[in-house]
Formats: C-alpha cells, sequence, structure tokens
C-alpha cells in the first residue's frame, strides 16, 4: 500500500509542477504588469514547493517502495532523471530571481527582461519532456548497470 500511495502522490506532485511551469509561461508575457508579476511571484512560490516535495516523495519511492533502492541506484535512467530534474532546478533560479526583483522595484519589466524569462521557461518545459520518457524506460528494467 505504502507502494501505490507514494506513486500516486508523486505523479499527482509532478503534473502540478508541470501546471505551475505552464502557468507561468502563460503569464509571463508581453505586456506584464505589476500587479501580474505579484501573482507570478506567488505561483513561483509553489513551484519551489512542488519541487521540494517531489524530491522528498520520489527518493521515499526509490528507498521504501517495491523495488528498494537497489534497483533504482543501479539505473543509468534514474541518474538521468536526477540530473535533468537538476538541471530543470537550476534553470528555474533565473526566473524566480527576476519575479522578485521586478516584485521589489515596483514596475514592470522591460520587453527584453520578459523574453528572457520566458527562454527559460521554455528550456524548462522542453526538459521536463524527458522526465516521463525516462520513467518509463526505468520502470521497464532498461538502463541497468
Amino acid at each position: 500500500m505504502l507502494d501505490l500511495a507514494l506513486a500516486i502522490a508523486h505523479h499527482f506532485l509532478v503534473f502540478g509542477l508541470f501546471g505551475v511551469l505552464c502557468a507561468e509561461l502563460i503569464a509571463v508575457r508581453r505586456g506584464l504588469d505589476h500587479p501580474t508579476v505579484v501573482k507570478v511571484a506567488a505561483v513561483d512560490l509553489w513551484y519551489g514547493v512542488l519541487a521540494g516535495l517531489i524530491i522528498v516523495v520520489g527518493f521515499g519511492r526509490a528507498v521504501y517502495a517495491a523495488k528498494g533502492w537497489a534497483y533504482y541506484s543501479h539505473n543509468g535512467f534514474f541518474w538521468a532523471k536526477i540530473g535533468v530534474f537538476a538541471v530543470i532546478g537550476i534553470l528555474s533560479a533565473p526566473p524566480t530571481i527576476a519575479y522578485v526583483r521586478w516584485k521589489r522595484t515596483g514596475g514592470a519589466p522591460t520587453e527584453v527582461q520578459v523574453a528572457a524569462v520566458r527562454r527559460y521557461l521554455w528550456l524548462e518545459i522542453v526538459l521536463f519532456a524527458l522526465l516521463p520518457a525516462f520513467a518509463a524506460a526505468m520502470a521497464r528494467g532498461y538502463g541497468e548497470f
């Protein structure tokens, strides 16, 4: 039962994170005003919370769930998934810093600033697409070393 509960929680959290990322991409666009910046900054806080929970629940699955750590620790797709998730996390820092800066200044960001943040968000989305592919390969035993 623990295996099922952790799997469900992990999937809900990952889908939630992707939803937050998409919401940011939709909201951060040309003509972004200060009230929207404040809202995006609040949404971005959820991005961090969900990412942290994904790490906790994900490693909980790897250690305590049906297959156990011995299965996951010797799987290249598991480590690729962890690596891609880390890169996505690193790419999420510049947008977060921009939101905080924009919120603090009280003005609206320039179109150049918005475009720069959107590039990071798109990179995150592109890399995010690798996560389910790696998870599916891993679950089927590919990548074992």
